[in-house]
């Protein structure tokens, strides 16, 4: 089987989990980062800003608030329904359509600033997702990306969770494009300026516990991992986030607060 079928299935699989559960729930807790991110990329109004993975449309809310002209894709269309409910919401103008960022159905240039926060990073096919950022983003234009480094909180649930459900062979973790010398690889030359510092977005939850029990029944990752497990091994997976989730913790009151770094990046194309 050659590695284009591989990733194939590796996608389908991964659309699946991310169908799964309803991301929607931890999505909106997130919103924080696509301000964040939007502010980095100093938008203007009018500007046409692609959101790529844009799941249930965080970083696409916080550009149309900025009144630029969003079309926000993701391939799984339940969540795609949720940002078009919280836009509707809002009253905000937003463009939704399905699809994949790998194989983008737009235009070379078509946009002014392309964005993704927590969503392009789990692509299978890292070079062809990050070709297809650049591609449709016109020259000197932005991409903003906002992804967990490898030794943040989620990307050391990941960890985890990778022992107990190993990743296919030859997959490339998500949590590469969380370092500034993976994304030097993915955008090359085509690379004018990148400015990437890392910041801390805070996990706040009832308890560590409460953390948990929310992920493993909305985030469709980890909710497809506890399935896939029998009963004794998903205790002990349960037991190992848990402790995860503790180490992380600042919190001294019995709730959680623990931080997950991630790196908030601006490419300026040539």
């Amino acid at each position: 089987m050659n590695s284009v079928t591989d990733l194939s299935l590796v996608k389908a699989k991964q659309q699946s989990a991310w169908a799964a559960g309803d991301y929607a729930v931890i999505g909106t807790t997130l919103q924080i980062v696509g301000e964040s991110l939007c502010e980095a990329l100093d938008l203007r109004a009018g500007q046409r800003v692609l959101d790529v993975a844009a799941g249930n449309g965080n970083a696409t809310l916080a550009a149309a608030r900025r009144w630029c002209d969003v079309v926000s894709t993701d391939y799984v269309p339940a969540l795609l329904e949720r940002a078009r409910a919280r836009a509707g919401a809002e009253g905000l103008a937003v463009q939704f359509e399905q699809a994949d960022a790998e194989n983008l159905q737009y235009e070379d240039g078509a946009f002014d600033v392309v964005l993704s926060t927590f969503g392009v990073m789990f692509t299978p096919n890292q070079e062809q997702a990050a070709a297809e950022l650049a591609r449709v983003c016109k020259p000197g234009g932005k991409i903003g990306l906002a992804n967990w480094t490898p030794s943040s909180l989620v990307g050391e649930m990941f960890k985890l969770i990778g022992r107990y459900i190993p990743p296919a062979p030859g997959m490339k973790s998500p949590a590469l494009w969380g370092t500034e010398e993976r994304l030097r690889e993915l955008f090359g030359s085509r690379i004018a300026a990148l400015h990437a510092p890392r910041r801390n977005y805070m996990f706040r939850y009832r308890s560590p516990r409460h953390w948990l029990d929310t992920f493993r029944t909305y985030y469709g990752p980890m909710h497809k991992a506890f399935a896939a497990l029998d009963a004794g091994r998903q205790e002990s997976l349960a037991e190992d986030l848990l402790g995860l989730a503790q180490r992380f913790n600042s919190a001294t009151d019995g709730s959680m607060v623990a931080p997950s770094e991630y790196l908030e990046t601006v490419i300026r194309l040539r």
